[in-house]
């Protein structure tokens, strides 16, 4: 998570928090669709409309840290040495989620999870704006259209590759076979890019 630096953000940081803490402790106690947010709200000691003032909806409460991932998806990207390849980078990265979602904390809440269309829905949705977020940001390290195919391409294989490892047997051994595959195919796709450009990494 993302450390907020002056006091008033602190202050709502923590609030955030106890709210999706709350939701998620009731969700798993009494089940997703019998915890309405009324109820989340009187019993994190807040009004209805802070609730909806750090979540959208009720999906969002259970993916509290939707925006925390996005942004470690696309730093893996910008913020890599000038010379360390993209693949690489994000497979650490990957490697690095799949570890947070598949300890014995994650596993009542991924059963909740898959048991509710409502989040299911929700997770596919998220995943998809993830796709399209690293696809943008690839892109323009290669100072390439946010929408070009084969960045949005290898953007889905990274995320799918995410999903896929968190539901294997032996999740690290997944990243990385799925990862030699993503390997191999950026290798096809990455010198038709070019290598001009202030950002262009590799």
């Amino acid at each position: 998570m993302i450390v907020p630096t002056g006091r008033r953000e602190r202050k709502k940081a923590a609030t955030r928090q106890k709210i999706a803490d709350t939701a998620l402790r009731l969700f798993l106690e009494r089940g997703y669709d019998a915890v309405g947010i009324r109820e989340v709200a009187a019993e994190a000691d807040v009004a209805v409309t802070t609730v909806f003032s750090h979540f959208a909806s009720k999906e969002a409460l259970v993916f509290e840290q939707d925006e925390d991932f996005e942004q470690r998806l696309v730093r893996a990207v910008t913020d890599r040495a000038p010379h360390e390849p993209l693949i690489p980078a994000l497979r650490q990265e990957i490697h690095a989620l799949v570890r947070h979602c598949t300890g014995d904390d994650a596993a009542p809440v991924w059963r909740m999870i898959v048991a509710s269309p409502a989040l299911l829905e929700y997770e596919e949705s998220m995943r998809l704006r993830h796709a399209e977020s690293l696809a943008a940001a690839i892109a323009a390290g290669l100072d390439l259209p946010p929408a070009t195919t084969s960045c949005r391409t290898v953007a889905r294989f990274v995320i799918d590759a995410y999903t896929l490892a968190r539901e294997a047997a032996e999740p690290q051994d997944a990243v990385d076979e799925i990862f030699r595959m993503i390997e191999a195919a950026w290798a096809v796709v990455r010198p038709a890019q070019g290598t001009t450009g202030h950002g262009a990494k590799g």
